[in-house]
């Protein structure tokens, strides 16, 4: 990966929690690490718990952003997922997937988040 992609990335990431933030989410954990996989956002509003895949494109062409989730990325979420609740979870928390999408063209930012994107068995 070229050193712009992962600042396309990053920024990307920004823009989602600094949105996510404004609807009241806190920022429980950013780029953490379960061996070589990673969980972009980990987000918290009262007893629920978001774990984020955040994607970032500068044009819908070859699909929404928020496409580009695939299944092997959904079991690897999953899998660092459980890593944090091991760690830092409590049966208090309700957890879910969630997904959001950034679309960045020129000046222009959207975002699309969708809530509860998947489930894992």
């Amino acid at each position: 990966m070229t050193k712009a992609r992962q600042d396309f990335g990053l920024l990307g990431e920004r823009i989602a929690a600094r949105w996510l933030l404004q609807q009241g989410w806190q920022v429980v954990a950013h780029r953490f690490r379960s061996g070589h996989r990673d969980i972009d956002l980990v987000m918290r509003r009262d007893n629920d718990v978001a774990f984020v895949e955040v994607k970032a494109r500068r044009s819908d062409r070859f699909g929404s952003p928020v496409e580009a989730v695939h299944h092997r990325k959904r079991r690897e979420l999953g899998r660092s997922a459980r890593v944090w609740v091991d760690r830092y979870g409590t049966p208090a928390y309700r957890y879910r997937f969630d997904v959001v999408g950034v679309l960045v063209i020129g000046q222009s930012v959207r975002i699309r988040h969708i809530p509860n994107a998947f489930d894992l068995p």
